[in-house]
């Protein structure tokens, strides 16, 4: 198991958003709910976790933009195949980023449209970046039939498409690795959703990282344990170098412990 460090971008400046109050709707005025707007940038957090040997981890662009994709690219540059990047990727983008140093590209939206994976998109990702350069964001929540479904644009709509292990199966011929945010505790640092780290890692046959509702460190062994020691971690908002409580430089320590 490893902890996935992440640099999430908005407006050009690395913050910590609630994830699920992000929207695309101009008359918004209350905005989204911010828990930490970072005095770094983007290229510093990855210079740091260059330093730290901290490879793997996601830079997430929340919304377009010049200054978000000027942001991105910076990180990326400071640590060449060290990160992934996603936000707003296609099959017609992907390949500039992948060229300009992330070792993954992340999608979501771009191949759940209508409610249904877009086989033909998804193919044609496939065969643009490559299979092991493709990660696919199944971030989910939990509808009242016990089934976690997969959420686009900004984590507002749902998908007729729920996580099961047939659906890992089948769509690890097509990517390298899964990213899930539990979009019911993300950002929220209330706990992480157990049953759905169960389910990774009973269930994927890939690499897979979970993300949502960090708030201690011993997290780092709770989902080492119902996760099987098969997926990974990633915290944001309860880091200290994010506002929160945990300390980086000991998630650090027991990553590198890991490891050995």
């Amino acid at each position: 198991m490893k902890f996935r460090p992440c640099i999430d971008i908005h407006a050009g400046v690395v913050k910590q958003i609630v994830g699920s109050t992000l929207t695309d709707l101009k008359h918004d005025a209350a905005g989204p709910v911010t828990n930490f707007v970072s005095a770094l940038s983007a290229a510093e957090y990855a210079a740091m976790y260059k330093r730290d040997g901290l490879r793997g981890g996601h830079i997430i662009m929340l919304g377009a933009g010049e200054a978000n994709e000027a942001a991105a690219q910076s990180a990326l540059a400071t640590f060449p195949l060290g990160m992934q990047v996603g936000g707003g990727i296609t099959a017609d983008n992907c390949r500039a980023y992948l060229d300009k140093g992330a070792s993954h590209v992340i999608v979501t939206s771009y191949v759940f449209r209508n409610g249904q994976i877009d086989m033909d998109r998804l193919a044609r990702l496939r065969d643009v970046a490559g299979k092991e350069r493709l990660v696919l964001d199944l971030s989910c929540r939990k509808k009242a039939d016990g089934r976690f479904y997969i959420m686009t644009d900004r984590w507002q709509i749902f998908t007729d498409v729920f996580l099961s292990e047939t659906l890992l199966v089948d769509l690890a011929q097509y990517c390298d690795e899964y990213l899930v945010h539990a979009v019911d505790v993300e950002g929220k640092r209330c706990g992480i959703q157990e049953e759905l780290v169960d389910l990774l890692g009973r269930w994927a046959p890939i690499p897979v990282t979970y993300a949502g509702g960090a708030r201690s460190i011993d997290d780092l062994e709770l989902v080492r344990r119902i996760g099987h020691n098969k997926v990974d971690l990633s915290i944001g908002s309860a880091l200290d170098i994010f506002g929160g409580d945990i300390p980086y430089d000991a998630v650090v320590a027991w990553h590198q412990k890991q490891q050995q």
